[in-house]
């Protein structure tokens, strides 16, 4: 064991709006060595223009074909082998929700994964891009141990969200069939590292910009950092920062020695 690692994930809900509420200063001060962040809403070329301020960072970015919407980027002071946006199937690789890259001792994924949206309309896409994204991190775990990481848009038991009964199969996050996908990772090998250390705990990690949910706690835990199994005993910690604030996500984290 030589070397410690701080990651970060953040759906910061825009960067270009994040940087207005403080995002440097919050990077700055939790000092990650990788920071993972989903729904950058913004283009390659924004992306690089927010890193010049975070120059101790090389970064990588992957944005949607469609201007201002999805997108996800990595800042990293490990410098990786390599590095890969998408999946290479083209229906999924539009909305640049993936990147991958590769370091000596693991894959780092981050991912943004699509919204069931309102009426569950993209229910069916869901269950297929899921299925897709399993396959995808099975075949690199084969290789080496992966941390996959992201807003993964589903509340995986009761304890993961505020009001369960009223969600269950009626709102996106809350599905069996996003449950169920989620439970196929878990399955395939991989560790919810927060559970892991937390096997109880009540805390959120997204609310609802509406309604005062967040000072009310009526909140989701749909943001996580998953393990290949071979690979949990290098993990220290898991923790999530809700006092941390600049958009509907609070930033998740763990701490790795390699």
């Amino acid at each position: 064991m030589g070397q410690s690692l701080k990651m970060i994930s953040w759906n910061v809900n825009g960067i270009r709006a994040s940087v207005k509420k403080g995002f440097y200063e919050k990077v700055r001060e939790l000092r990650p060595d990788i920071l993972c962040i989903q729904e950058t809403k913004s283009q390659n070329d924004v992306v690089e223009t927010i890193a010049q301020e975070l120059n101790e960072y090389q970064w990588f970015a992957n944005s949607a074909v469609k201007k201002g919407y999805s997108g996800t980027a990595i800042f990293t002071r490990e410098s990786p082998i390599a590095h890969k946006p998408d999946m290479d199937i083209d229906e999924h690789d539009q909305e640049g929700r993936l990147i991958a890259l590769e370091y000596d001792a693991f894959y780092l994924i981050n991912v943004y994964v699509p919204n069931s949206g309102q009426e569950l309309k993209r229910l069916d896409y869901r269950k297929t891009w899921d299925e897709a994204l399993c396959n995808y991190l099975t075949g690199l775990d084969k290789q080496k141990p992966i941390i996959f990481t992201g807003d993964l848009n589903v509340a995986h038991t009761e304890i993961d969200l505020a009001r369960p009964k009223e969600n269950y199969n009626k709102s996106a996050g809350y599905t069996q069939t996003e449950i169920d996908g989620l439970n196929k990772l878990l399955d395939a090998g991989l560790v919810d590292t927060f559970r892991h250390f937390h096997p109880d705990k009540i805390q959120y990690t997204f609310w609802n910009q509406r309604f005062k949910a967040r000072e009310r706690n009526v909140g989701w835990r749909i943001d996580y950092f998953l393990v290949s199994q071979r690979f949990i005993s290098h993990v220290k910690d898991a923790f999530i920062l809700d006092q941390v604030m600049g958009s509907d996500h609070c930033p998740v984290g763990i701490l790795v020695e390699i």
